[in-house]
């Protein structure tokens, strides 16, 4: 059996084993109280969820809270960009206004020349010459003279015009430097609410509880994988990565244990495409910061065709994005409260997967 097919293999008996050593323990919603029971009478108690309940309700504010942390990334990124460009623009405008300085006094000192010659433009005496040569190189000079003078004027009109459209692109960028600033505000807020209600969720619940919900995760993501297995998805893919997705490869794996921090780029805590965008940053191919703009942005490769070093992007609205390392797993960062790990590459709903140094 060769490598791939032995990786494959353990992975399904280890999710097995979770399972299988998992002790049976019923979650579902309790029986009613009887009649007897005064609180049932009032209807004062609400029936208790089951922990699967639990566990798909934690799952889903989780997941808003990853996409509303994609948003915030992207504000995040195009704020950046907007305060660089404001910063070669107010250079710019600097160095504009310095030229408009310079070429004002080139064109005082032109129009005093003039006016100390009487209005008459400098060689324009020795065109009255009857000399000649003198009339010659009178000529020449006005001409000269014009020439400059209509330079100088030319130029300053220009360096104006310039200065006029640094300003005004100076103050679009602004504009949009703090649009992005209120959309990072909003994602942030929104993120914080979605994390706060599911830890509060998860408080909730007693030691062995959260025990159990660890497991019935694994359990779900190992149905997952076992169901993506069977589909044949793995039967093709025996490629091998290339120079540099080998280097994103290793730069990832090693982050395994670290853990999960939303808005995070490393080196001690990464979200799921902060680790990608650090993992090809290493390997010389930086690429987008978020896994909405990885979708976005980068070659799109068949599941078939893929290869270690790949992006698989999860869910509908790109929101997750993980790497693929081979024999069917990936290295991604899951979620709050989580660390970077190892995890079946069809363990979650795939949208689809992109190569960075296609």
């Amino acid at each position: 059996m060769n490598r791939r097919h032995c990786a494959s293999a353990a992975i399904t008996l280890v999710c097995a084993l979770s399972v299988l050593i998992t002790p049976v323990q019923a979650f579902a919603t309790p029986a009613p109280p009887s009649p007897s029971d005064g609180r049932a009478a009032s209807g004062a108690e609400a029936p208790k969820k089951s922990l699967e309940e639990v566990r798909k309700e934690i799952d889903a504010l989780y997941r808003k809270a990853g996409t509303a942390t994609d948003a915030y990334n992207l504000a995040e990124e195009k704020a950046k960009k907007q305060s660089g460009e404001i910063v070669k623009l107010a250079r710019a405008i600097v160095v504009g206004q310095s030229k408009i300085a310079e070429l004002k006094s080139q064109a005082g000192a032109q129009a005093r020349e003039q006016y100390r010659t009487g209005g008459l433009p400098p060689g324009a005496q020795f065109m009255l010459s009857d000399d000649p040569q003198l009339f010659l190189d009178g000529v020449n000079r006005v001409r000269e003279g014009q020439q400059a003078a209509q330079g100088v004027l030319g130029e300053l009109t220009r360096t104006q015009q310039d200065l006029e459209t640094y300003t005004q692109d100076a103050s679009t960028n602004w504009k949009k430097l703090e649009a992005n600033r209120i959309k990072q505000a909003k994602a942030k807020k929104k993120i914080n609410a979605q994390i706060d209600a599911a830890k509060k969720l998860e408080s909730r619940l007693k030691k062995e509880e959260r025990a159990r919900l660890l497991k019935l995760e694994q359990e779900a993501e190992y149905k997952q994988q076992t169901a993506w297995l069977s589909s044949g998805a793995l039967k093709d893919i025996n490629r091998k990565a290339s120079a540099s997705g080998k280097e994103a490869v290793a730069f990832a794996t090693a982050q395994i244990g670290k853990p999960y921090g939303w808005g995070d780029e490393g080196p001690s805590s990464y979200d799921c495409s902060g680790l990608t965008s650090q993992a090809w940053a290493a390997a010389g191919r930086p690429i987008p910061r978020t896994s909405q703009e990885q979708w976005r942005l980068l070659p799109h490769i068949a599941i078939k065709d893929m290869r270690p070093g790949d992006l698989i992007i999860y869910f509908g609205d790109a929101s997750h994005v993980g790497m693929y390392i081979g024999d069917g797993a990936i290295v991604h960062a899951p979620r709050p409260g989580r660390n970077v790990t190892l995890a079946g590459a069809g363990s979650m709903q795939i949208l689809g997967v992109v190569r960075p140094d296609k």
